[in-house]
Order: structure tokens, then sequence, then C-alpha cells
């Protein structure tokens, strides 16, 4: 049993939002991990693809997923899945905030995070200010980790 709001739980600031790590894959043996991801107005990864399945379920808010040559506009209560190897992103282009639930098979997207991205104190607390020079840092550290968690970044486009 876990509580996204628990202070047992691992909030991380990436991509624009908060991605609080709810299963980790040391729990599940490796087979997948379970984040609750908190994207402000304007949130979301760029073009990526990895070599694992990625299911998107959208609790709160509307969020646009780019993948295959579509943006798709995803609203509470549905899901998405994305296969392994396809490039994709999502953007939230709402006024507000969107909340999703996004499973990982196998494990790996949760120790990716957890390397690349900034620990803060809540599922829905703000980023820290980061100076042009720290982003940078963070950036090319998640160009340099992704290939050793089955991930690529890609140029926008996505191609």
């Amino acid at each position: 049993m876990v509580d996204p709001d628990s202070s047992g739980v691992a909030h991380v600031s990436l991509a624009g939002g908060t991605y609080t790590v709810l299963v980790t894959g040391k729990q599940t043996n490796g087979a997948y991990c379970l984040l609750d991801m908190y994207v402000p107005a304007g949130g979301g990864p760029p073009w990526h693809r990895h070599n694992f399945e990625e299911m998107f379920t959208v609790v709160e808010g509307s969020v646009d997923f780019f993948f295959r040559d579509t943006v798709t506009s995803v609203s509470a209560g549905s899901t998405v899945n994305i296969p392994a190897n396809a490039p994709h992103r999502f953007r939230n282009n709402s006024d507000g905030s969107v909340r999703m639930l996004c499973l990982c098979a196998p494990a790996g997207q949760d120790e990716f995070f957890m390397r690349c991205g900034d620990l803060v104190d809540s599922r829905t607390a703000p980023p820290p200010e980061l100076s042009e020079e720290e982003l940078g840092e963070r950036r090319q550290r998640a160009l340099d980790l992704a290939p050793f968690y089955a991930s690529e970044m890609l140029p926008p486009g996505g191609q």
C-alpha cells in the first residue's frame, strides 16, 4: 500500500513536472515501476524513445500526447499505451495541472528519474529554481545516462 502524499516516497522534479515513485523496480524484482506524474501547465518531456513499454492513465486534467505523427488530447479516465521503441512525448497545453499514473515495464525509469532529477518535498512542490548552467547540467546528465536505461533523447520532431 502506498500513498503518493506519504513521507515514504520520493518526489522528483524533472521535465517540467514532479514524478513521484510509487512502486520501484526493486520492489517488483525489475518487472515494472509505477510513477505518479504531476505536470503543471506547459510541462512535459522532450521527444524520446525507450525499449520498454510505457502506459499512462490520466487521473486529472487533459494532456496532449505526440505519437506516430499524431497529436491526441487525452482527458481524465483515458489510458495511453506507448509500445517499446516508439518516439513520443507529452505536453500539458492546458491552463491547469495534469496528474497521470505511468507504468513502465520492465522497471528502470524510476532509477533514471532519480538520477537525473532533483528531489522535492511533495507531489505538487514547485521545481527548484535552477540557473541556466544547472539546467544545462541536468540535460547533459539525462543525455549521458539515457543509454544505460534503454532510452534515447531525440531531436525536435522525434526523428
